[in-house]
């Protein structure tokens, strides 16, 4: 022990070289490094690096290993490292939770014990690393002194410009996205508080995550836009699923473009490719690049009030189980963490600081934007003295100053149907054919389709088909396709019915002896080689779960239908100050692609754009302020963007991302 306090002296210690979740210095491809204090049970070691198991995956012949070691591994050699029998990856699974369980409760001492001589078990390390332990806090502070600009050079530096203007901004990529802050925790991961008009460089940070499936069909909860063969380019995660794999891991957020899976990059794939590279059944690691929002360039503040106002809040109790006397929830229409109610009497409605219908961003520098009550409840029980919220508060909710004890409801989106100069063509690869099927058939036989969307569903799809059951008329006809758009059914018109208007005019029609139904297939167009390749990752994207109640075309479905068919909505963003709207954007005339939609690429953190929350990665931009973008090209549409000085109305159309 004596050996080990002094190897992890402070002396030679740097915030670069130090592991964020093991604390200890290693190469960043090697395993995390525990200094464990009881013997541990061989069962629970890994038979290649002879150390207790980290993400432990069992293989079929029945032996664990640590995930980072059987990967690296079976990249030289094609069978089990201990019988030698034949082995891939992919066949190996996550071990269960019992085992994952006794391995966190493994007890370990904080690295650096010269200084910090705490024992936790080994899921808590991490924690109290980053909000704890004193070597860890006073190394983070130093590189932050260190790497904070001198005020000469911040004043030289050019401006940001438009944000919303430039898909091809620069972004200056951090390994660390801490900031330096007064104490630790009082982390914001969604803003730096700016109440100036002028910042600096878009700062990025490139981060892996790693995430685990319990079964091979479970879905990660990622909404995913993108790929080679659409203007995105890019594979961007347009939305994370409340309760899934990704909303309790917290790392991942809406905007993150994603490089690479498991050592596969995603860099130049088409869409179904990534899909079907992020369904692998396997331990998912993922490199991704995550918005970190804009660096400031001044520290004068402005007179104007921004429309949202995030507040950094110290609780501190007075011993250690003292509850705090709030009351979270998650709402119906928004991801996140709020605050319903504030107890009488409890230590944060004596602080007064704290408000109701307030948005929880962080606590104690846990990442909430996408999180649950539960989670930060976790958060708040295992903390010390001090809490430390960072929360977003409305400046509506300013205005009432707190008083009303229910938040106003957000009015109802209206939608409305594509104007005839906001028509265009599908983006270049993406197009459409209609069908028409005639049939006879005996009035009671069914059609043997079921189907989805509809004018009340989100986002306003239309009425389409999720699957052809063999058993009826349509199957052994075999025009009709899972995924095809219902037009009309004996000349009665399904293209702006709800759902259930939908399914009654079906039921109506099937009972006549001939039935016309009108379809359209939507289609892409792909070069000639990787036409087989894609159809087999379009069977394993789209039909890897035999659920027809669940099923959704893939993002890129929506892509070839013609404009007529559009819900369009308008979406209006207010700044006060001469801020970033906050978005960028990809499309416009191109010569070597002719004209293409306008889209939203990145949606950047801490900007009206983010704090509005409607806009989404993958929309369209149909019109701004009225006048239509059809025929414009990125060197138009920017300049229009940057006069819009305090409001600015996009009319969007919006497709669900696929989900993975």
């Amino acid at each position: 022990l004596a050996e080990r306090k002094q190897l992890y002296s402070t002396v030679g210690l740097s915030w670069a070289r130090v592991c964020k979740e093991c604390g200890q210095q290693h190469d960043s491809q090697d395993s995390h490094l525990y200094e464990y204090q009881d013997e541990v049970d061989d069962e629970l070691v890994c038979h290649i690096c002879l150390q207790p198991l980290l993400k432990p995956m069992d293989t079929p012949c029945g032996h664990t290993y640590c995930f980072h070691c059987l990967s690296s591994f079976l990249k030289e050699q094609d069978f089990c490292p201990v019988d030698r029998q034949r082995l891939q990856l992919h066949q190996c699974r996550p071990s269960s939770l019992l085992v994952r369980n006794l391995l966190d409760k493994l007890t370990v001492m904080c690295p650096h014990c010269a200084e910090c001589q705490q024992t936790m078990q080994r899921c808590e390390l991490q924690p109290h690393l980053h909000n704890r332990c004193p070597v860890f806090r006073r190394l983070r502070e130093e590189a932050e002194k260190r790497k904070r600009p001198s005020w000469n050079e911040l004043k030289g530096r050019k401006g940001d410009g438009e944000g919303s203007g430039d898909a091809k901004h620069s972004a200056t990529l951090s390994r660390n996205s801490t900031r330096d802050q007064p104490e630790p925790g009082l982390i914001n991961p969604a803003y730096e508080e700016d109440n100036n008009s002028l910042r600096s460089s878009l700062v990025a940070e490139a981060t892996v995550v790693e995430l685990i499936r319990d079964e091979p069909g479970e879905e990660l909860g990622l909404r995913i836009v993108g790929g080679k063969d659409t203007p995105l380019g890019n594979i961007v995660i347009q939305e994370i699923v409340r309760d899934s794999i990704a909303a309790r891991d917290g790392r991942l957020a809406p905007g993150d473009h994603i490089l690479e899976v498991n050592d596969i990059s995603l860099a130049s794939v088409p869409h179904t490719r990534a899909i079907a590279v992020l369904q692998l059944p396997s331990l998912l690691r993922l490199t991704v690049m995550q918005e970190k929002g804009f660096k400031l360039r001044d520290q004068r503040s402005d007179q104007n009030q921004p429309t949202s106002t995030v507040l950094q809040v110290t609780l501190v109790k007075s011993q250690r189980t003292e509850p705090l006397g709030i009351k979270l929830i998650r709402k119906s229409d928004e991801s996140g963490v709020f605050i319903l109610d504030l107890l009488a009497g409890g230590l944060a409605a004596k602080d007064g600081k704290l408000r109701n219908n307030d948005k929880v961003l962080a606590i104690n520098g846990h990442d909430l934007r996408h999180g649950t009550p539960e989670s930060a409840a976790q958060i708040i029980q295992a903390s010390e003295m001090r809490v430390n919220f960072v929360v977003m508060r409305s400046a509506e909710a300013q205005e009432e100053g707190g008083s009303s004890r229910t938040s106003r409801r957000t009015p109802e989106p209206q939608y409305f149907r594509r104007r005839s100069t906001y028509m265009k063509d599908p983006p270049g690869g993406f197009s459409s054919q209609e069908k028409t099927v005639s049939l006879k058939k005996e009035p009671r036989l069914s059609l043997g389709i079921t189907i989805a969307g509809g004018r009340d569903c989100r986002s306003r799809l239309p009425v389409y088909i999720t699957s052809v059951q063999p058993v009826g008329c349509l199957h052994r006809d075999g025009t009709i396709k899972r995924g095809d758009v219902l037009l009309s059914i004996n000349g009665v018109d399904l293209t702006q019915l709800t759902y259930n208007e939908a399914v009654s005019v079906l039921k109506a029609q099937t009972a006549q002896s001939q039935v016309v139904l009108r379809v359209i297939q939507t289609l892409s167009e792909e070069s000639e080689e990787d036409t087989e390749a894609n159809d087999d990752e379009l069977d394993i994207a789209e039909d890897s779960r035999d659920d027809t109640l669940n099923w959704t075309p893939l993002w890129t479905r929506w892509l070839g239908l013609p404009s007529h068919m559009h819900w369009c909505r308008d979406i209006v963003l207010q700044k006060t100050n001469n801020e970033s709207w906050g978005f960028s954007i990809v499309g416009g005339y191109e010569e070597s692609h002719g004209q293409q939609p306008f889209f939203i690429k990145t949606i950047v953190p801490g900007t009206p754009a983010h704090f509005d929350g409607r806009l989404k990665c993958g929309d369209e931009i149909v019109a701004v302020n009225g006048a239509t973008t059809v025929g414009m090209n990125n060197s138009s549409l920017i300049p229009m963007l940057k006069l819009q000085k305090n409001k600015v109305t996009l009319t969007v159309v919006s497709w669900p991302g696929s989900l993975v």
